[in-house]
């Protein structure tokens, strides 16, 4: 529970060897602690931790799930490039060795501690609960792929995973229909396991396996998935659970501000400053400012709002906490949505009804909280826009039809759409936005991976404008 969580990570006061207060002692070294590398994180940890330990462990793991999440953006068929790139990235920041390591207990009771230090820092909001529970997730299935398969199922008999074995005669009776499903040689030579149907989620999903009588039977090389499965639904309802008992951290005035600086690392820059994006931005810059450096989705709510004079609250949500953060002041953002607004509304209705949310957005109503312009995680995974709505990324959210139709409208070269078409019907929407941001400013950024509109639009700026730093995030920065 969230209280075990906490009392594991009690500041201690230390001593060096000479008597004076000084640099901690060295954690006793318990090799019965961690038997194996891989675990489920089923049980907080139990030692001290220093406040050093807590906070350099947890940024070394979130450097990890970053440079994880950015990978799989930009190799999402994985392959060379993706296995060199975490092969990399894991051995700086997160090693996690075999029995066979010189430090296999340090490097296990890190990857134990940062992965609760997290769970402490993200479970504050549904946003940082998702990104989390995503980006575990996918690094406890990046370990169980390179490990071999008997340690997937060792772990599996250690956190009472344990399913039938199909039997040989059951097996020839079924033979038939495995092979429709796998290749001859694994129907031959792999033993199979019997799995109820709500456990092996994915694999169904995926039609991997077959399925019989609400029994799905997986051979003992795709036992990853259920595992994995597993893994995420456990974390989900840790997540949930840690979410309820937050109070008990709030009087904590040693954890509670490096948990919130934490969660606020996930996706780098929030640009909930005006100042984040460098110079401020007018009223009169805002057209110009939509033609050569709004990403499409904000371009989309610009001419939207620009044609009907109105736009749905979702949709002002999106695009104003988007002006917001590339410079419009409280002021200039009231001028702008009010001289929108009020070509089809009296003024006094626009006062009434829209004035207020502007000025709470800003932060001067309310609860008074800075509120941070949407990433491009949050706006691809958000509602999708019903009738009359324009918010939501048009890479996920348009028609093929109707996006090729826009970017026709704003003389994107034919070859280039049906390569972004191409990109959209794999589901790779960020990567179809970049490769629109490098044919709409002619320019190729392999080591940009674009993760925040505001980001989009910083960087159109230094490209446009000659400067010589990016303050976006990068594959690879630390």
């Amino acid at each position: 529970g969230i209280m075990a969580a906490t009392r594991g990570f009690r500041q201690r006061n230390v001593r060096k060897k000479t008597g004076g207060w000084g640099e901690a002692d060295l954690p006793l070294q318990d090799p019965g602690k961690y038997p194996t590398r891989l675990q489920m994180y089923k049980t907080a940890p139990d030692d001290d931790v220093s406040l050093e330990e807590f906070e350099r462990f947890a940024l070394d793991r979130l450097r990890v799930l970053k440079a994880l999440e950015h990978a799989k953006i930009r190799w999402p068929k994985k392959g060379d490039e993706f296995e060199q790139r975490m092969r990399t990235v894991l051995k700086q920041h997160l090693p996690l060795s075999d029995d066979t390591g010189e430090n296999i207990f340090d490097e296990r009771r890190k990857d134990h501690i940062s992965h609760f230090v997290l769970r402490l820092a993200f479970c504050r909001n549904e946003e940082n609960r998702r990104w989390l529970l995503a980006q575990e997730t996918e690094l406890f299935r990046y370990r169980l792929d390179t490990v071999p398969i008997e340690e997937t199922l060792d772990l599996m008999k250690r956190n009472n995973k344990t399913y039938k074995i199909l039997s040989a005669d059951a097996k020839a009776e079924l033979r038939p229909f495995l092979a429709g499903v796998h290749p001859p040689d694994v129907v031959e030579s792999s033993i199979f396991f019997e799995v109820p149907f709500e456990q092996a989620y994915e694999a169904v999903r995926t039609r991997r396996v077959f399925l019989k009588n609400g029994t799905a039977y997986v051979p003992r090389e795709s036992m990853i998935a259920i595992v994995v499965g597993a893994f995420r639904a456990q974390l989900s309802e840790f997540l949930a659970a840690m979410s309820k008992a937050l109070p008990a951290l709030e009087e904590d005035d040693r954890l509670l501000p490096r948990l919130i600086s934490l969660s606020k690392n996930n996706v780098g820059n929030e640009y909930s400053r005006p100042a984040d994006s460098g110079a401020q931005v007018c009223v009169a810059d805002i057209p110009k400012l939509a033609t050569e450096s709004f990403p499409l989705c904000m371009r989309t709510l610009h001419e939207a709002l620009l044609g009907a004079h109105h736009l749905k609250h979702d949709g002002r949500q999106q695009y104003g906490l988007f002006l917001k953060g590339i410079g419009l002041t409280l002021e200039d953002a009231l001028l702008f949505w009010r001289t929108e607004f009020t070509k089809g509304m009296p003024a006094d209705k626009f006062d009434k009804s829209y004035a207020y949310n502007i000025r709470h957005n800003y932060g001067r109503e309310g609860k008074r909280t800075n509120y941070t312009p949407y990433s491009c995680h949050k706006i691809i995974m958000g509602s999708s826009p019903g009738n009359g709505e324009h918010h939501g990324c048009p890479f996920r959210h348009f028609g093929n039809d109707a996006l090729r139709a826009k970017l026709l409208s704003y003389r994107v070269p034919a070859p280039a759409i049906t390569e972004l078409i191409e990109l959209v019907e794999n589901q790779r929407y960020q990567i179809a936005c970049q490769r629109y941001f490098e044919i709409t400013h002619a320019t190729s950024a392999p080591d940009l991976i674009l993760v925040h509109p505001n980001q989009y639009f910083q960087e159109s700026r230094r490209i446009l404008t000659g400067a010589k730093d990016s303050a976006g995030p990068v594959a690879g920065a630390k």
